[in-house]
């Protein structure tokens, strides 16, 4: 039921036609994040692959980026625009979340979502197509994995009442931190031993993204007292394009 609630919650495949999901359940899907990440990123590498076969890589890119856009009904890059508009334009904690609830985007959200794609579509030139392809799964899977982690570290900032969705998650239980774990490792780990895809020397760049979800925990921290739900889909989307550029500047010793 767990499982069922965030494929529902993550994505806009109709997942709530197979049976009726309680709203408790909907509290407790960001340890399963990970799991989703599995479809998410398993269905953008699946239409990067076969994109690349007839288009160019940077067409196939784009395609692949819009095929992860329509599966979420781009719900983290919505979130990363509120982000950049509360944290660039507010003064105050309350301007901030004010801002961030704000449905309007604003000069910093633009600016950050060009900028954003501006440096994802840098990938494909840089990259070879069978490692990017192995890439994105990994980097959608463990990105999610490492931002599930801000509901155990920082209070939620709003109200439940507050809340866009009405919906606070609970904090994970030890249990559930292990599969969030296990499930954002699993596909590295695979990839890494059957395909040796990724040499063990660098595999400090799965550190990268943690890196990043530490510091915009901090700046939550002081920012807002808290997280939202804004601020987990943008911190899901820059631990990945964390993630991404340090391949980057690693790839051409990896190569």
């Amino acid at each position: 039921m767990r499982l069922l609630a965030a494929l529902t919650f993550f994505t806009r495949l109709p997942f709530w036609r197979i049976r009726e999901i309680p709203a408790d359940a909907f509290k407790r899907v960001v340890p399963l994040w990970p799991l989703v990440g599995w479809l998410t990123g398993g269905l953008m590498a699946l239409a990067f692959w076969i994109a690349s076969q007839v288009m160019p890589l940077t067409v196939a890119w784009i395609l692949s980026l819009t095929m992860r856009l329509l599966l979420t009904g781009a719900l983290q890059e919505d979130g990363l625009a509120d982000f950049f508009d509360g944290f660039g334009g507010g003064t105050s904690r309350e301007r901030r979340l004010a801002i961030m609830k704000d449905s309007h985007i604003g000069t910093y959200g633009v600016i950050g979502l060009i900028v954003y794609f501006a440096l994802m579509l840098q990938l494909p030139g840089v990259i070879s197509r069978d490692t990017l392809i192995l890439l994105v799964l990994c980097g959608d899977v463990w990105a999610k994995c490492c931002a599930a982690q801000l509901i155990n570290l920082l209070p939620y900032a709003r109200t439940e009442e507050e809340a866009k969705n009405k919906t606070v998650y609970n904090r994970m239980k030890w249990h559930e931190v292990l599969v969030s774990l296990l499930a954002g490792l699993a596909p590295i780990a695979v990839l890494t031993l059957v395909l040796h895809w990724l040499p063990l020397c660098f595999c400090w760049l799965l550190l990268v993204p943690v890196a990043v979800m530490l510091l915009l925990t901090l700046l939550m921290k002081r920012k807002i007292h808290g997280y939202t739900g804004d601020c987990c889909g943008a911190t899901f989307l820059l631990c990945e394009l964390s993630l991404y550029l340090a391949v980057l500047i690693a790839f051409p010793f990896w190569a």
